[in-house]
């Protein structure tokens, strides 16, 4: 099959993911500013550009499948059918995340001054549900591209996150004290716990 098929979708995805995220950042934003050093240098020095060059590599495709030829690999297309329906699944939880975490919704590790603990919708059954989604999506989308650098690229910004989750949590727990200590007692960091 043909990938302008493929970057057709992955076009209508990434439109649609856009829709999804831009209105719940907005209406999260408030004045308050948020110091992103409190992630550490070597997150502001990794993370970001990480992200960015999934991005990139992502609008590369999308504009023009040749731009990531040489990181493409043959895959069968139900496999590659196989990884637009797990796309389709991780945008509906992080319609449904997005919508749970209203405006507690942050770029980075610190917290806002009127910031809640959620623990209701997927964070009922883990705290970082979106970085698990995230490693979802680049699965997802490195099979519907046929293309390795997605979920290589995907890996290292999930190992970034993980690394960073440490920092997260530690201000969680410094903000809600116990309730987030029971939080995490009860739920799995990016997995559910049985």
């Amino acid at each position: 099959m043909d990938d302008g098929v493929f970057r057709w979708v992955m076009v209508a995805g990434f439109v649609a993911v856009v829709a999804v995220i831009a209105p719940h950042r907005v209406r999260a934003a408030t004045n308050e500013k948020l110091d992103r050093r409190k992630e550490g240098a070597c997150m502001l020095a990794t993370l970001r550009p990480a992200g960015g060059a999934l991005w990139l590599s992502a609008i590369a495709y999308m504009i023009n499948p040749a731009f990531m030829a040489w990181s493409s690999v043959l895959l069968p297309v139900w496999l590659r059918w196989t990884g637009v329906g797990l796309a389709l699944i991780a945008a509906l939880v992080v319609v449904w995340m997005f919508r749970t975490l209203g405006r507690n919704l942050t770029d980075t590790v610190v917290t806002r001054k009127q910031h809640t603990l959620v623990t209701n919708g997927p964070y009922r059954w883990v705290r970082h549900p979106l970085y698990t989604l995230a490693v979802l999506l680049g699965v997802a989308n490195s099979l519907a591209a046929a293309n390795w650098f997605f979920v290589a690229a995907g890996c290292l910004v999930f190992l970034l996150l993980a690394i960073r989750t440490r920092k997260e949590e530690e201000n969680l727990l410094a903000r809600f004290g116990d309730d987030y200590r029971n939080y995490m007692q009860r739920t799995g960091r990016f997995v559910p716990r049985f």
